[in-house]
């Protein structure tokens, strides 16, 4: 892959120029609005480009060129659906077109424009007056111009003599413009007074009330020095109106995210200056909140008193023309441009408005059975947030959600509001959420107090849900848009990896590197070998690395979770329960309390405060099911009190399945290659004899990926008293049918030759047994001798070469010469007329032998050969067998760059030389 960057300027096109007119391809008809003729009319800021070579990998390689380039540029809100037309145009080209793709992808001041051009350009150019087939999206390939129409906005496709190109740009978001509001130009007189030099006090406070931060405009207004101030409360010196009917204090307003109004402060001298204050609750890096505030004089309040949005046409007017859209009226403006935010926003106006303690909002899910929480104030939202409770909680119209319900004390209705158990609510009024009359939230106000709420705050209540359902509908079918592209982009990366490898372990590895922190904060992935064995844990990882040994010890003492073979997500308490009584009773024992937890843990179980707290959220389990199999269970969790969001779930379950059939076939993969091993070690000799007087050493390289044997062979064996058989074989080919007859020919000759036949009878026989194979047989060219070392040192040898490259001898003067003479190989015709020829080792002699593999060794036109392996043998004059044989395969290894592409083997004898006195 090629790539380049070049920022700013207005780049040249990188493609080539001819004799003939550009033609574009653009739909006609119902698609013609997502399309329009490519122009370079705007600003080129920056450009990035890649090519990217015609196999399979390419498609991932360009899927995180252009994530990357998009990212950088700061591009994160259309990432997913760029990635996602990537793919599909680059797949086309490398796997379908079978050409290399180049990808070019140019930001502008509007969006970003991606180009993915290849090199196959003969395709029909459709009329411009006839309509263009988009074909069924249900067939395998052709829908990257499907995506293009739906995703982009604006796309087309350009032809010219070389290339072919596809382009699309995806235009940036609207943003929220940097002016608020503005008014009109006034003369002088009609602007706001103010007595000289205005000074804006800014006051910080921690989450406590007590005040960290005092400015010089403070000390003026109100007298105090920054020390004497700092660490006392705010309330110390605020003078509060309490407003008849409210309950609002400072406290309570210094809590509220936003707030606006008049209050008094009690100055030095003690008396109370009036201001106008606005109130910020903000938090730091750490997540620690604290609450800026910001007061003027209350006659200079214009300073920063926000301004009343003026009449719009499509809302009513009240007397004095302000604005009186219930929606503006209740959220404020600007509204929140979120859906967290909006919806936060939401609780804190409802509470406000019927002075509750807290207040919740839930949202349905899709099938309308259960209420999802989203947002809740005054409540422990850590343990509240993303929790689901039924739509339907029990007979009657208060137990539905689909109706205004007001409970005057929940002690007397034990679990009518389930999301309240626990929190000390008395009294809770709740309304429906409706959108075309479904279901689409639940909005609800409670208070510590019994009887605070009646029918009417209920009415004021709904008529607020009213105003905002539809708003609120709007934002999360935006947010569950771009979930589901984001969970697109996902699941076709998390499947390209999945099947980039067929190693189990990896598999495993990688099914918990994606799920862990996208979907859980934790995981553990549980196999099973077969039907009659139990679930074994086999991988653990959560996202802080110091805890998963902890969770790990957790979970192999607990026992595993069924293989319910039924799909979707099932909760999973035992983890948390376990983890909660063990480290209670840990606690215990540390402080020196007695007594335990009346459900008795099992033994060896000593997770840490922090494991507890790991596991403590919700665990749901997913089944792996591959083949109608359970074969394994992903477990996902989430630390203390926290939930699964639906929407997360839903993607699991798809990563699930993927995963699934992702380590099934690992599985098999490795079952297969266990096997075919074991066989193919079965055919390598077993060790070499240590013989009396001959140094023997081999080194056998079989060719091709995951094979131990090949169509080369070797054996060193004894015969009888003080006689050793030797043979060394190629036959033709490699692989596995070449091993075959490896195996035939390997153990006959040990057969044949320990019935005391001679080294002709022996290979005529073995001769006649390959031709006996028919089809299945295969000529081949063997080396066999018999070794009979003698009293003063030497070794005789009786050698037959049949077709096989002749083996060498090494004299101590560093002479090399052939030890045999060639004769015809096995496996071609009947009747053989061999014989036997008689060498004598003299001490310090070597005799060399070889498979072709090693003479045939090639760089290009040249070929080590005969004479290059002779040349190399007179340089191991003085060395071991085994010196000997290392020194051949270096050699022969550096002699080409290229890895072998034939079977190699090689024996060296050697007599070692007398020993002097």
């Amino acid at each position: 892959m090629t790539t380049g960057l070049i920022p700013g300027g207005q780049p040249p096109d990188p493609r080539p120029t001819g004799s003939l007119p550009q033609q574009r391809r653009e739909p006609v008809g119902p698609a013609a609005q997502h399309v329009e003729n490519r122009s370079r009319s705007s600003v080129i800021t920056a450009r990035a480009a890649a090519s990217f070579e015609p196999v399979g990998r390419s498609v991932a390689s360009a899927r995180s060129f252009v994530r990357d380039t998009l990212q950088g540029w700061g591009f994160a809100d259309i990432v997913d659906d760029a990635v996602v037309l990537t793919s599909e145009l680059v797949t086309n080209a490398v796997v379908h077109a079978g050409t290399s793709a180049d990808v070019l992808c140019l930001r502008s001041d509007d969006g970003v424009r991606i180009e993915v051009a290849d090199r196959y350009p003969e395709r029909e150019i459709p009329l411009q007056a006839t309509a263009i087939s988009m074909g069924s999206p249900d067939r395998e390939g052709g829908r990257g111009l499907q995506l293009c129409a739906a995703l982009a906005g604006r796309w087309g496709v350009e032809y010219i003599p070389t290339h072919k190109t596809v382009w699309f740009q995806l235009d940036l978001p609207a943003r929220a413009v940097g002016t608020r509001t503005a008014g009109p130009a006034l003369p002088s007189d009609l602007l706001p007074l103010a007595d000289g030099r205005v000074r804006v006090a800014v006051i910080q406070i921690d989450r406590t009330g007590h005040i960290t931060a005092w400015n010089e405009d403070a000390e003026e207004l109100f007298g105090y020095p920054a020390e004497q101030v700092t660490g006392k409360p705010l309330t110390d010196l605020a003078a509060w109106p309490h407003t008849p009917g409210t309950s609002t204090g400072i406290a309570e307003a210094l809590r509220l995210s936003r707030w606006e109004g008049s209050y008094g402060i009690r100055t030095a001298t003690g008396r109370v200056t009036p201001v106008y204050a606005s109130h910020l609750r903000v938090r730091d890096t750490g997540g620690e909140p604290s609450t800026v505030c910001l007061l003027v004089r209350d006659h200079e309040r214009a300073v920063l008193q926000t301004p009343l949005r003026g009449p719009a046409s499509d809302t009513s007017t009240g007397a004095e023309g302000q604005s009186t859209d219930p929606f503006e009226v209740f959220i404020g403006s600007p509204a929140p441009d979120d859906l967290d935010g909006l919806l936060q926003r939401t609780v804190e106006r409802a509470r406000d408005m019927l002075d509750g303690d807290s207040a919740f909002l839930l949202l349905a899910t899709d099938d309308e059975t259960e209420l999802e929480v989203r947002a809740s104030t005054g409540l422990p939202s850590a343990r509240q947030r993303f929790a689901r409770v039924p739509v339907e909680a029990g007979p009657g119209r208060y137990g539905s959600a689909r109706m205004p319900a007001v409970h005057d004390d929940l002690t007397a209705v034990h679990g009518a509001v389930p999301l309240l158990n626990g929190t000390g609510m008395r009294s809770v009024v709740t309304v429906p959420l409706k959108v075309e009359g479904r279901l689409t939230g639940s909005l609800g106000v409670a208070a510590e107090a019994p009887a605070r709420y009646s029918n009417e705050e209920a009415l004021r209540l709904q008529f607020a849900a009213d105003r905002i359902a539809l708003a609120v509908e709007s934002a999360r079918l935006g947010e569950l848009e771009r979930l589901r592209r984001g969970s697109l982009s996902f699941l076709v990366e998390a499947s390209d990896l999945l099947a980039g490898t067929l190693d189990r372990d990896q598999t495993l590895a990688l099914m918990a590197q994606m799920t862990v922190p996208t979907l859980a904060t934790w995981c553990a992935v549980y196999t099973i070998a077969d039907q009659a064995s139990e679930p074994y844990l086999s991988y653990v990882l959560h996202e802080d690395e110091e805890l998963i040994d902890g969770i790990k010890s957790l979970l192999s003492k607990v026992p595993p979770p069924d293989p319910v073979p039924t799909p979707g997500a099932r909760v999973w308490t035992t983890p948390g329960e376990v983890a909660h009584q063990a480290a209670l009773r840990t606690s215990m024992r540390s402080l020196g309390l007695s007594g335990s937890p009346t459900r008795q843990v099992t033994p060896g179980i000593g997770p840490t405060l922090a494991t507890a707290s790991a596991v403590g959220g919700e665990t749901v389990v997913l089944p792996l099911v591959a083949r109608n199999r359970v074969i394994g269970m992903l477990t996902l969790g989430k630390p203390t009190d926290e939930h699964f969001r639906q929407e997360i779930l839903e993607l699991a379950e798809d990563l699930s399945r993927r995963a699934a059939l992702a380590l099934d076939n690992a599985r098999l993969y490795s079952e297969r290659t266990a096997i075919s091993q074991s066989l193919q070690r079965s055919l390598l000799p077993p060790e070499l004899p240590e013989i009396d007087g001959v140094e023997v050493e081999v080194i056998y390289r079989a060719a091709g990926e995951g094979n131990e044997v090949g169509g080369d062979f070797y054996d060193v064996f004894p015969i009888r008293d003080g006689a050793y058989g030797f043979a060394i074989g190629d036959v033709c080919g490699t692989g596995p049918n070449a091993a075959a007859v490896t195996g035939l020919a390997r153990h006959a000759l040990r057969l044949l030759a320990r019935e005391g036949l001679s080294g002709p009878m022996v290979l005529e026989r073995l001769n006649s047994a390959i031709l006996d194979e028919g089809a299945r047989s295969r000529f081949l060219t063997l080396l066999y001798g018999e070794m009979r070392p003698q009293e003063d040192g030497s070794a005789e040898l009786k050698v037959v070469c049949a077709g096989h490259p002749l083996p060498l001898r090494l004299r101590q003067d560093g002479s090399v010469e052939p030890a045999a003479e060639p004769q015809p190989l096995l496996g071609v015709i009947e009747d053989l007329e061999l014989y036997e020829q008689t060498v004598t080792l003299d001490p310090g002699d070597v005799l060399l032998c070889v498979t072709d593999g090693v003479t045939e060794r090639r760089e290009g036109a040249r070929m080590l050969g005969d004479d290059g392996l002779a040349d190399v043998l007179t340089t191991c004059t003085g060395l071991t067998a085994g010196a000997v044989a290392a020194r051949i395969m270096r050699a022969v290894e550096r002699f080409a760059s290229d890895a072998p592409s034939d079977d190699m083997a090689i024996l060296a004898m050697r007599v070692p030389g007398l020993q002097k006195d």
